[in-house]
Protein backbone atom coordinates (compact mmCIF):
# COMPACT_ATOMS: atom_id res chain seq x y z
CA UNK A 1 0.00 0.00 0.00
CA UNK A 2 1.15 3.68 -0.87
CA UNK A 3 2.14 5.74 1.71
CA UNK A 4 0.50 8.93 0.33
CA UNK A 5 0.09 10.60 -3.24
CA UNK A 6 3.10 13.51 -4.33
CA UNK A 7 2.22 15.82 -6.83
CA UNK A 8 5.23 16.93 -8.58
CA UNK A 9 5.62 19.59 -11.11
CA UNK A 10 8.65 20.20 -12.89
CA UNK A 11 9.23 21.35 -16.37
CA UNK A 12 12.41 19.49 -16.59
CA UNK A 13 11.52 15.81 -17.86
CA UNK A 14 14.62 14.71 -16.71
CA UNK A 15 14.22 15.86 -12.93
CA UNK A 16 10.80 14.64 -13.27
CA UNK A 17 11.91 11.22 -14.46
CA UNK A 18 14.50 10.87 -11.23
CA UNK A 19 11.99 11.89 -8.64
CA UNK A 20 9.02 9.39 -9.62
CA UNK A 21 11.88 6.79 -9.36
CA UNK A 22 12.92 7.75 -5.89
CA UNK A 23 9.40 8.59 -4.49
CA UNK A 24 7.96 4.74 -5.97
CA UNK A 25 11.16 3.37 -4.51
CA UNK A 26 10.83 5.07 -1.17
CA UNK A 27 6.64 3.45 -1.04
CA UNK A 28 5.22 6.57 -2.42
CA UNK A 29 2.44 7.45 -5.25
CA UNK A 30 4.24 9.85 -7.52
CA UNK A 31 2.44 12.06 -10.06
CA UNK A 32 4.30 14.14 -12.53
CA UNK A 33 3.12 17.28 -14.28
CA UNK A 34 5.33 20.06 -16.54
CA UNK A 35 3.14 22.36 -15.67
CA UNK A 36 1.33 24.71 -13.18
CA UNK A 37 -2.18 24.53 -14.41
CA UNK A 38 -2.18 20.67 -13.96
CA UNK A 39 -0.82 20.76 -11.03
CA UNK A 40 -3.67 23.00 -9.68
CA UNK A 41 -6.00 21.20 -11.35
CA UNK A 42 -4.85 18.22 -9.18
CA UNK A 43 -4.98 20.51 -6.08
CA UNK A 44 -8.60 22.09 -6.30
CA UNK A 45 -9.88 18.18 -6.79
CA UNK A 46 -8.35 17.54 -3.57
CA UNK A 47 -5.85 14.88 -5.10
CA UNK A 48 -2.16 14.09 -3.44
CA UNK A 49 -1.00 14.52 0.07
CA UNK A 50 1.81 16.43 -0.76
CA UNK A 51 3.40 18.79 -3.37
CA UNK A 52 6.96 19.14 -4.82
CA UNK A 53 6.98 22.25 -7.51
CA UNK A 54 9.51 24.19 -8.99
CA UNK A 55 9.58 27.77 -9.11
CA UNK A 56 9.94 28.29 -12.40
CA UNK A 57 7.33 26.80 -14.78
CA UNK A 58 6.08 27.59 -18.00
CA UNK A 59 2.52 28.79 -17.48
CA UNK A 60 3.11 30.49 -14.13
CA UNK A 61 5.76 31.28 -11.84
CA UNK A 62 5.08 28.40 -8.29
CA UNK A 63 5.35 31.46 -5.51
CA UNK A 64 2.25 32.48 -7.22
CA UNK A 65 0.67 29.23 -7.34
CA UNK A 66 1.59 28.74 -3.26
CA UNK A 67 -1.03 31.10 -1.95
CA UNK A 68 -3.79 29.68 -4.02
CA UNK A 69 -3.03 26.41 -3.13
CA UNK A 70 -2.63 27.68 0.77
CA UNK A 71 -5.66 29.17 0.83
CA UNK A 72 -7.83 26.04 -1.17
CA UNK A 73 -5.72 23.19 1.03
CA UNK A 74 -3.99 24.88 3.98
CA UNK A 75 -3.17 21.40 5.49
CA UNK A 76 -1.54 20.51 2.08
CA UNK A 77 2.38 20.79 2.48
CA UNK A 78 4.47 22.24 -0.43
CA UNK A 79 7.85 21.71 -1.01
CA UNK A 80 9.58 24.00 -3.09
CA UNK A 81 12.50 23.49 -5.48
CA UNK A 82 14.61 26.42 -6.88
CA UNK A 83 17.96 26.69 -9.23
CA UNK A 84 17.79 30.56 -8.01
CA UNK A 85 19.71 29.86 -5.09
CA UNK A 86 19.57 32.99 -3.19
CA UNK A 87 18.57 34.09 0.12
CA UNK A 88 15.34 36.01 -1.19
CA UNK A 89 14.22 32.48 -2.77
CA UNK A 90 14.32 30.73 0.80
CA UNK A 91 12.67 33.51 2.18
CA UNK A 92 9.97 34.07 -0.33
CA UNK A 93 9.01 30.00 -0.01
CA UNK A 94 8.82 30.25 3.68
CA UNK A 95 6.68 33.42 3.67
CA UNK A 96 4.42 31.70 1.06
CA UNK A 97 3.70 28.99 2.99
CA UNK A 98 6.21 26.52 1.91
CA UNK A 99 6.43 23.47 3.89
CA UNK A 100 10.55 23.33 3.05
CA UNK A 101 12.70 24.76 0.40
CA UNK A 102 15.44 22.60 -1.28
CA UNK A 103 18.18 24.16 -3.68
CA UNK A 104 18.81 22.32 -7.42
CA UNK A 105 20.82 20.43 -7.70
CA UNK A 106 19.06 18.53 -4.52
CA UNK A 107 19.94 15.19 -2.63
CA UNK A 108 17.47 12.80 -3.53
CA UNK A 109 17.32 11.16 -0.21
CA UNK A 110 17.25 14.69 2.01
CA UNK A 111 13.73 15.00 -0.49
CA UNK A 112 12.98 12.31 0.60
CA UNK A 113 13.56 12.66 4.24
CA UNK A 114 11.26 15.88 3.81
CA UNK A 115 8.38 14.43 2.36
CA UNK A 116 8.44 11.77 5.45
CA UNK A 117 8.40 14.50 7.51
CA UNK A 118 6.03 16.45 6.03
CA UNK A 119 3.40 13.79 5.53
CA UNK A 120 4.47 12.90 9.50
CA UNK A 121 3.34 16.42 10.54
CA UNK A 122 0.35 17.95 8.09
CA UNK A 123 -0.79 21.26 8.50
CA UNK A 124 2.63 23.05 9.77
CA UNK A 125 2.97 26.66 9.12
CA UNK A 126 4.51 29.68 10.32
CA UNK A 127 3.66 32.79 10.89
CA UNK A 128 4.22 35.30 7.32
CA UNK A 129 5.84 38.41 8.26
CA UNK A 130 5.55 41.98 6.59
CA UNK A 131 7.93 41.56 3.62
CA UNK A 132 10.88 44.23 3.60
CA UNK A 133 11.04 47.15 1.29
CA UNK A 134 14.47 46.74 0.24
CA UNK A 135 15.12 43.96 -2.65
CA UNK A 136 18.29 44.19 -2.55
CA UNK A 137 19.80 40.84 -1.75
CA UNK A 138 20.80 41.18 1.80
CA UNK A 139 23.63 38.03 1.50
CA UNK A 140 25.24 37.51 -1.41
CA UNK A 141 26.34 33.53 -2.82
CA UNK A 142 24.89 30.14 -4.76
CA UNK A 143 27.41 27.81 -2.45
CA UNK A 144 26.18 24.42 -0.34
CA UNK A 145 27.57 26.77 2.34
CA UNK A 146 25.55 29.84 1.87
CA UNK A 147 22.19 27.34 0.39
CA UNK A 148 22.58 26.23 4.16
CA UNK A 149 22.83 29.03 6.00
CA UNK A 150 20.11 30.57 4.14
CA UNK A 151 17.84 27.67 4.85
CA UNK A 152 18.55 27.99 8.23
CA UNK A 153 17.84 32.11 8.33
CA UNK A 154 14.54 31.63 6.55
CA UNK A 155 13.42 29.98 9.35
CA UNK A 156 14.62 31.81 12.06
CA UNK A 157 12.81 34.74 11.19
CA UNK A 158 10.07 33.29 11.55
CA UNK A 159 10.87 32.85 15.59
CA UNK A 160 12.04 35.39 17.99
CA UNK A 161 14.61 32.48 19.33
CA UNK A 162 17.98 34.07 20.88
CA UNK A 163 20.61 33.16 17.72
CA UNK A 164 24.77 33.19 18.35
CA UNK A 165 26.19 33.60 15.25
CA UNK A 166 29.95 32.15 15.40
CA UNK A 167 33.21 32.73 12.47
CA UNK A 168 36.12 34.17 11.93
CA UNK A 169 36.38 37.72 11.78
CA UNK A 170 34.64 39.18 8.58
CA UNK A 171 32.78 36.60 7.37
CA UNK A 172 29.43 38.67 8.03
CA UNK A 173 28.19 38.17 11.15
CA UNK A 174 26.26 41.80 11.85
CA UNK A 175 24.77 41.74 8.27
CA UNK A 176 23.06 38.05 8.87
CA UNK A 177 21.97 39.59 12.61
CA UNK A 178 20.57 42.30 10.18
CA UNK A 179 18.73 39.84 8.21
CA UNK A 180 17.15 38.16 11.17
CA UNK A 181 16.00 41.34 11.96
CA UNK A 182 14.97 43.03 8.46
CA UNK A 183 13.15 39.87 7.70
CA UNK A 184 11.12 39.15 11.46
CA UNK A 185 7.87 40.48 12.38
CA UNK A 186 9.92 43.10 14.45
CA UNK A 187 11.68 44.41 11.57
CA UNK A 188 9.40 47.54 12.66
CA UNK A 189 11.33 48.18 15.26
CA UNK A 190 14.92 49.21 15.83
CA UNK A 191 17.67 47.19 15.41
CA UNK A 192 20.85 48.28 18.17
CA UNK A 193 24.08 46.72 17.53
CA UNK A 194 26.33 46.61 20.43
CA UNK A 195 30.13 45.68 20.00
CA UNK A 196 31.74 44.77 23.46
CA UNK A 197 35.09 44.71 22.26
CA UNK A 198 35.08 48.25 21.12
CA UNK A 199 33.77 49.62 24.71
CA UNK A 200 36.01 50.22 27.38
CA UNK A 201 34.74 46.97 30.36
CA UNK A 202 33.90 49.67 32.77
CA UNK A 203 31.58 50.86 30.72
CA UNK A 204 29.90 47.86 29.38
CA UNK A 205 26.83 47.39 31.72
CA UNK A 206 26.08 51.49 31.73
CA UNK A 207 25.82 50.96 27.63
CA UNK A 208 23.61 47.79 27.61
CA UNK A 209 21.38 48.71 30.94
CA UNK A 210 21.49 52.73 30.73
CA UNK A 211 22.36 54.68 34.31
CA UNK A 212 20.43 56.87 36.63
CA UNK A 213 21.92 60.20 37.27
CA UNK A 214 24.73 60.35 39.75
CA UNK A 215 25.06 57.13 39.59
CA UNK A 216 28.55 57.29 39.25
CA UNK A 217 31.65 60.05 38.62
CA UNK A 218 30.24 62.02 35.50
CA UNK A 219 26.79 60.67 35.19
CA UNK A 220 25.07 64.09 34.80
CA UNK A 221 21.63 62.83 33.65
CA UNK A 222 19.57 59.79 33.30
CA UNK A 223 21.26 57.46 29.69
CA UNK A 224 19.21 55.33 27.85
CA UNK A 225 20.72 51.82 27.71
CA UNK A 226 20.51 49.19 24.33
CA UNK A 227 18.14 47.53 25.70
CA UNK A 228 15.88 50.39 26.14
CA UNK A 229 16.97 51.78 22.79
CA UNK A 230 16.05 48.27 21.05
CA UNK A 231 12.57 48.12 22.67
CA UNK A 232 10.05 45.98 20.85
CA UNK A 233 13.21 45.09 17.91
CA UNK A 234 16.53 43.26 17.97
CA UNK A 235 19.47 43.42 19.94
CA UNK A 236 22.57 42.54 18.38
CA UNK A 237 25.48 41.90 21.23
CA UNK A 238 28.45 41.37 19.08
CA UNK A 239 31.84 39.87 20.36
CA UNK A 240 29.77 38.64 22.91
CA UNK A 241 32.90 37.12 24.16
CA UNK A 242 34.80 40.18 25.20
CA UNK A 243 32.04 40.84 27.89
CA UNK A 244 33.05 41.45 31.37
CA UNK A 245 31.91 38.58 34.26
CA UNK A 246 29.69 41.32 36.07
CA UNK A 247 27.76 41.87 32.66
CA UNK A 248 27.37 38.48 32.00
CA UNK A 249 25.54 37.98 35.60
CA UNK A 250 23.45 41.29 34.69
CA UNK A 251 22.41 39.64 31.25
CA UNK A 252 22.15 36.03 32.38
CA UNK A 253 19.03 37.63 34.34
CA UNK A 254 17.60 39.73 31.88
CA UNK A 255 17.35 36.09 29.33
CA UNK A 256 15.97 34.49 32.70
CA UNK A 257 13.57 36.77 34.07
CA UNK A 258 13.01 39.12 30.77
CA UNK A 259 13.66 42.18 33.35
CA UNK A 260 16.80 44.30 34.40
CA UNK A 261 17.65 47.86 36.56
CA UNK A 262 19.70 50.44 35.12
CA UNK A 263 23.32 50.95 37.24
CA UNK A 264 22.27 53.15 39.85
CA UNK A 265 18.56 52.30 39.82
CA UNK A 266 16.07 50.60 41.63
CA UNK A 267 13.17 49.94 39.74
CA UNK A 268 13.08 46.20 37.23
CA UNK A 269 12.31 47.18 33.80
CA UNK A 270 10.46 44.88 31.73
CA UNK A 271 12.20 44.19 28.40
CA UNK A 272 10.50 42.86 25.16
CA UNK A 273 14.29 42.47 22.93
CA UNK A 274 15.25 39.55 20.72
CA UNK A 275 18.78 38.86 21.47
CA UNK A 276 21.02 38.05 18.72
CA UNK A 277 25.02 37.94 19.99
CA UNK A 278 28.41 36.79 17.72
CA UNK A 279 31.58 36.08 18.54
CA UNK A 280 34.79 35.09 16.66
CA UNK A 281 35.99 33.60 19.87
CA UNK A 282 35.85 29.75 20.82
CA UNK A 283 33.88 30.45 23.96
CA UNK A 284 33.62 26.64 25.02
CA UNK A 285 37.78 27.02 25.63
CA UNK A 286 36.55 30.55 27.66
CA UNK A 287 34.10 28.84 29.55
CA UNK A 288 36.91 26.45 30.80
CA UNK A 289 39.46 29.19 31.89
CA UNK A 290 37.04 30.92 33.58
CA UNK A 291 36.22 33.81 31.21
CA UNK A 292 32.65 33.40 30.03
CA UNK A 293 29.94 32.20 32.30
CA UNK A 294 28.81 28.22 31.31
CA UNK A 295 24.34 28.86 32.00
CA UNK A 296 24.82 32.20 30.06
CA UNK A 297 26.99 30.18 27.11
CA UNK A 298 23.72 27.91 26.97
CA UNK A 299 21.37 30.97 27.35
CA UNK A 300 22.57 32.61 24.02
CA UNK A 301 23.36 29.17 22.01
CA UNK A 302 19.41 28.40 21.43
CA UNK A 303 20.30 28.16 18.09
CA UNK A 304 23.99 27.99 17.16
CA UNK A 305 24.87 29.73 13.49
CA UNK A 306 27.91 28.95 12.33
CA UNK A 307 29.38 31.55 9.03
CA UNK A 308 31.61 29.72 7.02
CA UNK A 309 35.09 31.21 6.18
CA UNK A 310 35.49 32.45 2.56
CA UNK A 311 38.22 29.82 1.70
CA UNK A 312 35.16 27.45 2.80
CA UNK A 313 32.96 28.69 -0.32
CA UNK A 314 34.96 30.21 -2.96
CA UNK A 315 32.85 29.28 -5.80
CA UNK A 316 31.07 32.94 -4.57
CA UNK A 317 33.78 34.89 -5.05
CA UNK A 318 33.08 35.97 -8.64
CA UNK A 319 29.65 36.90 -7.49
CA UNK A 320 30.62 38.73 -4.21
CA UNK A 321 33.46 41.03 -6.57
CA UNK A 322 30.63 41.98 -8.60
CA UNK A 323 28.36 42.79 -5.90
CA UNK A 324 31.38 45.45 -4.63
CA UNK A 325 32.00 46.57 -8.13
CA UNK A 326 28.82 47.86 -8.18
CA UNK A 327 28.76 49.06 -4.61
CA UNK A 328 31.68 51.00 -5.89
CA UNK A 329 29.87 52.41 -9.17
CA UNK A 330 26.86 53.90 -7.06
CA UNK A 331 30.09 55.72 -4.48
CA UNK A 332 31.04 57.18 -8.07
CA UNK A 333 34.14 54.69 -8.61
CA UNK A 334 32.66 54.44 -12.33
CA UNK A 335 31.61 50.96 -13.72
CA UNK A 336 33.95 48.00 -13.46
CA UNK A 337 34.04 44.44 -14.93
CA UNK A 338 35.77 41.53 -13.99
CA UNK A 339 38.31 39.31 -15.93
CA UNK A 340 37.37 35.51 -15.59
CA UNK A 341 41.35 35.37 -14.69
CA UNK A 342 41.00 38.10 -12.00
CA UNK A 343 38.46 35.49 -10.46
CA UNK A 344 40.53 32.92 -10.58
CA UNK A 345 43.96 34.67 -9.35
CA UNK A 346 41.15 35.91 -6.55
CA UNK A 347 40.27 32.16 -5.74
CA UNK A 348 43.93 31.91 -5.06
CA UNK A 349 43.75 33.61 -2.29
CA UNK A 350 43.75 32.68 1.35
CA UNK A 351 41.41 35.78 2.08
CA UNK A 352 42.64 35.68 6.09
CA UNK A 353 40.08 38.89 6.37
CA UNK A 354 37.80 37.14 4.84
CA UNK A 355 34.73 38.56 3.05
CA UNK A 356 35.73 42.05 4.90
CA UNK A 357 39.50 41.40 2.88
CA UNK A 358 37.81 40.92 -0.19
CA UNK A 359 35.53 44.34 -0.06
CA UNK A 360 38.31 46.49 0.31
CA UNK A 361 40.05 45.31 -2.18
CA UNK A 362 37.27 45.46 -4.52
CA UNK A 363 37.17 48.82 -3.56
CA UNK A 364 40.72 49.59 -3.74
CA UNK A 365 40.92 48.85 -7.16
CA UNK A 366 38.03 50.66 -8.12
CA UNK A 367 39.52 53.62 -6.57
CA UNK A 368 42.90 53.57 -7.56
CA UNK A 369 42.78 52.13 -11.52
CA UNK A 370 41.19 53.30 -14.49
CA UNK A 371 40.83 50.53 -16.41
CA UNK A 372 37.13 49.41 -17.31
CA UNK A 373 38.07 45.72 -17.02
CA UNK A 374 39.97 44.40 -13.39
CA UNK A 375 42.55 42.25 -15.17
CA UNK A 376 44.34 39.48 -12.98
CA UNK A 377 48.03 41.12 -13.64
CA UNK A 378 45.92 44.17 -11.08
CA UNK A 379 44.65 41.85 -8.88
CA UNK A 380 48.08 40.00 -8.18
CA UNK A 381 49.42 43.32 -7.58
CA UNK A 382 47.34 44.42 -4.97
CA UNK A 383 47.31 40.73 -3.31
CA UNK A 384 50.87 41.00 -3.74
CA UNK A 385 51.20 44.29 -2.27
CA UNK A 386 49.01 43.27 1.11
CA UNK A 387 51.25 39.91 1.41
CA UNK A 388 54.52 41.92 1.40
CA UNK A 389 53.69 42.95 4.68
CA UNK A 390 55.52 41.20 7.72
CA UNK A 391 53.85 37.56 8.36
CA UNK A 392 53.41 36.68 11.77
CA UNK A 393 55.66 33.79 11.91
CA UNK A 394 58.11 35.81 10.81
CA UNK A 395 57.50 38.80 12.56
CA UNK A 396 57.33 36.75 16.09
CA UNK A 397 59.47 34.79 15.94
CA UNK A 398 60.00 30.64 16.62
CA UNK A 399 59.44 28.66 19.34
CA UNK A 400 62.64 27.51 19.69
CA UNK A 401 63.92 31.80 20.91
CA UNK A 402 60.81 31.78 23.06
CA UNK A 403 61.74 28.84 24.86
CA UNK A 404 65.58 29.86 25.27
CA UNK A 405 64.57 32.87 26.54
CA UNK A 406 62.60 31.18 29.00
CA UNK A 407 65.45 28.49 29.77
CA UNK A 408 68.25 31.25 29.71
CA UNK A 409 66.13 33.32 32.66
CA UNK A 410 64.81 29.75 34.86
CA UNK A 411 69.21 29.06 34.58
CA UNK A 412 70.18 32.51 36.30
CA UNK A 413 67.31 32.63 38.59
CA UNK A 414 67.78 28.63 40.14
CA UNK A 415 71.78 29.35 39.85
CA UNK A 416 71.46 32.96 41.80
CA UNK A 417 70.39 31.73 44.82
CA UNK A 418 72.34 32.90 47.97
CA UNK A 419 74.40 35.52 45.04
CA UNK A 420 72.48 38.60 43.51
CA UNK A 421 69.48 36.98 41.84
CA UNK A 422 68.07 38.31 38.00
CA UNK A 423 64.89 40.38 38.78
CA UNK A 424 61.49 38.95 39.27
CA UNK A 425 59.27 39.21 36.74
CA UNK A 426 59.48 36.21 33.97
CA UNK A 427 55.95 36.18 32.79
CA UNK A 428 56.02 40.35 31.69
CA UNK A 429 59.61 39.43 29.81
CA UNK A 430 57.86 36.53 27.66
CA UNK A 431 54.49 38.63 27.21
CA UNK A 432 56.55 41.79 25.97
CA UNK A 433 58.48 39.10 23.83
CA UNK A 434 55.22 38.06 22.09
CA UNK A 435 53.06 41.22 22.10
CA UNK A 436 55.91 43.06 20.28
CA UNK A 437 56.29 41.43 16.93
CA UNK A 438 52.63 39.91 17.49
CA UNK A 439 51.08 43.95 17.17
CA UNK A 440 53.52 44.91 14.80
CA UNK A 441 52.22 41.98 12.83
CA UNK A 442 48.89 42.46 12.98
CA UNK A 443 49.22 46.32 12.11
CA UNK A 444 51.11 45.34 9.50
CA UNK A 445 48.56 43.44 8.27
CA UNK A 446 45.97 45.65 7.97
CA UNK A 447 47.68 48.61 6.87
CA UNK A 448 48.29 50.69 10.25
CA UNK A 449 44.00 50.26 10.82
CA UNK A 450 44.28 50.31 14.53
CA UNK A 451 40.31 49.58 14.49
CA UNK A 452 40.48 46.47 12.14
CA UNK A 453 44.25 45.52 14.42
CA UNK A 454 42.15 46.00 17.59
CA UNK A 455 39.56 43.74 16.07
CA UNK A 456 42.01 41.16 14.90
CA UNK A 457 43.48 40.59 18.07
CA UNK A 458 40.22 40.69 19.97
CA UNK A 459 41.42 43.90 21.87
CA UNK A 460 39.83 46.96 23.09
CA UNK A 461 40.95 49.52 20.76
CA UNK A 462 41.98 51.85 23.41
CA UNK A 463 43.57 49.04 25.04
CA UNK A 464 45.59 48.60 21.74
CA UNK A 465 46.42 51.70 21.99
CA UNK A 466 48.00 51.79 25.33
CA UNK A 467 50.33 49.08 24.07
CA UNK A 468 51.42 50.47 21.27
CA UNK A 469 52.69 53.67 23.34
CA UNK A 470 54.32 51.63 25.92
CA UNK A 471 56.13 49.22 23.51
CA UNK A 472 56.98 52.13 21.13
CA UNK A 473 55.75 50.21 18.01
CA UNK A 474 56.27 52.25 14.24
CA UNK A 475 52.60 51.95 13.00
CA UNK A 476 53.21 49.97 9.64
CA UNK A 477 52.02 52.78 6.74
CA UNK A 478 52.39 49.91 3.82
CA UNK A 479 54.54 49.79 1.00
CA UNK A 480 55.47 53.68 -0.32
CA UNK A 481 56.47 54.98 -3.54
Amino acid sequence: MARGTILIADDDAAIRTVLNQALARAGYSPRATGNAATLWRWVSQGEGDIVITDVILPDENGFDLLPRIKKQRPELPVIVMSAQNTLMTAITATERGAYEYLPKPFDLSELVGVVGRALAEPGRRRERPTEPENEELPLIGRSPAMQEIYRILARLTQTDLTVMISGESGTGKELVARVLHDFSKRRSGPFVALNMAAIPRELIESELFGHEKGAFTGAQARTQGRFEQAEGGTLFLDEIGDMPMEAQTRLLRVLQEGEYTTVGGRTAIRTDVRIVAATHRDLRNQIQQGLFREDLYYRLNVVPLRLPPLRERLEDIGDLARHFLRIAAKEGLGQRAMAPGAIDRLKRHSWPGNIRELENLIRRVAALYSQDTISAEIVDAELTDVSAAPRLDEAAGSSKELNELVERYLADYFSGFGKDMPPPGLYRRVIRQVELPLITAALAATRGNQIRAAELLGLNRNTLREKIQALDIQVYKGPQG
